[in-house]
C-alpha cells in the first residue's frame, strides 16, 4: 500500500526549474531512497512531499495528517547554542497533540539531555535532529542528506539508529548521495537527474541495470586464449608488457567458468570486481554528466 505518491510533480521559480517530471510511490513501512547529482531535484521534490513547498504541476499525496504524522529532518540543524538538548526535545513535543517519549527517543540516540547545542558534535547534531523529527511520533519521516560532514563512526551510528526507527513501523523518506548509505538502508530508490526520474528500483535492481559486469583480474603464466571460447566471458585482455596480467570480463558465473579452463593454481593475485552502485549512478546519470543540472 503506497503511503506517498508523487505524480508528475514540477516546480519552478520564475523561468528557473527545479524539477521537471517527477513520478514515484512510497510502501508503507518501507525505506524509500532519493538520490542524485547536487542540484537534481532531490531537496526540492522532499520538500513538497513535507508540504513545505507548492508544486506548479503535478501532485503529491501522504496518507497521513502533515500536521502531525509527518517528520521533518533536513539538511542542516541549527538551534541556539545554549539550548540544552533536553529542552530542544521538550518544547517540540509540546508542539503535538500525542507524542513519543521524547527521554527515551534521547537514550535512544545517545544523547545526553544536559548538553548544549553549541557542544555537540556533527553527530550528535544529525541524531538529535533526526529525534526532533520523530517526537511527533509520525508515520513518515522525511530525512534530508542525513549523513553529510559526518565521520565513518558518526555516519554508522547514524545508520543503526534509522535501522531501529524502520523497525518500529516508520515509512522513511531518505535523501541521499552516499551509495553505500542506500545499499544498507534502503528496499527502493529513485534516481533523480536534472529534475526528472531515471529509475526506480531496488538498490541490487539499479546495479543489475547498468549491466552486472563482473572483471576478474589475475595473473599466469598459462595461456589464455581458450577463455575467449567461454560463454560468460565478454572480453579478455592481457595488460602488462610481460603478458602476465589478465583482465576478464563478463557475467554469469564467471569465476567458476574461468577456473574450469585455468585452475586457480595456475594464476596469482586473483582479485574480483563488480558493478557497484556507483557505477550504475554513473550509468542512469551519463546523460546529464556533460551537461550542468538545471537546479
Amino acid at each position: 500500500m503506497a503511503i506517498i505518491t508523487v505524480d508528475h510533480l514540477r516546480k519552478t521559480y520564475g523561468t528557473r526549474v527545479a524539477v521537471e517530471d517527477v513520478s514515484f510511490s512510497v510502501k508503507e513501512g518501507e525505506v524509500f531512497g532519493i538520490v542524485g547529482r547536487n542540484g537534481a531535484g532531490k531537496t526540492t521534490t522532499v520538500e513538497c512531499v513535507a508540504g513545505l513547498r507548492t508544486p506548479t504541476a503535478g501532485t503529491v499525496t501522504v496518507d497521513a495528517d502533515l500536521k502531525e504524522q509527518v517528520g521533518v529532518q533536513l539538511q542542516e540543524c541549527s538551534l541556539p547554542d545554549k539550548i540544552r538538548v533536553g529542552e530542544a526535545l521538550a518544547l517540540y513535543a509540546s508542539f503535538y497533540s500525542r507524542p513519543a517519549d521524547w527521554r527515551a527517543l534521547a537514550a535512544e540516540a545517545g544523547l545526553d539531555l544536559r548538553a548544549p547545542f553549541g557542544k555537540l558534535s556533527g553527530g550528535q547534531r544529525q541524531r538529535l535532529s533526526v529525534a526532533l523529527a520523530l517526537v511527533g511520533s509520525p508515520r513518515v519521516a522525511i530525512l534530508d542528506e542525513l549523513t553529510t560532514g559526518l565521520d565513518p563512526r558518526a555516519r554508522r551510528e547514524t545508520w543503526e539508529l534509522i535501522a531501529r526507527i524502520r523497525e518500529r513501523g516508520v515509512t522513511i523518506l531518505l535523501v541521499t548521495h552516499f551509495m553505500e548509505e542506500v545499499e544498507r538502508l534502503c528496499d527502493r530508490v529513485a534516481v533523480i537527474s536534472r529534475g526528472r526520474v531515471r529509475a526506480v528500483d531496488t538498490p541490487a535492481g539499479l546495479v543489475a541495470r547498468a549491466g552486472g559486469e563482473q572483471r576478474l583480474i589475475f595473473h599466469t603464466d598459462d595461456p589464455v586464449d581458450g577463455l575467449r571460447a567461454l560463454p560468460e566471458v565478454a572480453s579478455v585482455t592481457v595488460a602488462d608488457r610481460n603478458g602476465t596480467e589478465v583482465t576478464v570480463t563478463g557475467t554469469g558465473d564467471l569465476l567458476s567458468a574461468v577456473a574450469a579452463v585455468l585452475p586457480p593454481s595456475r594464476t596469482r593475485g586473483l582479485r574480483m570486481e563488480r558493478t557497484s552502485l556507483d557505477d550504475a549512478f554513473l550509468v542512469l546519470t551519463a546523460e546529464s554528466l556533460t551537461g550542468k543540472e538545471e537546479s
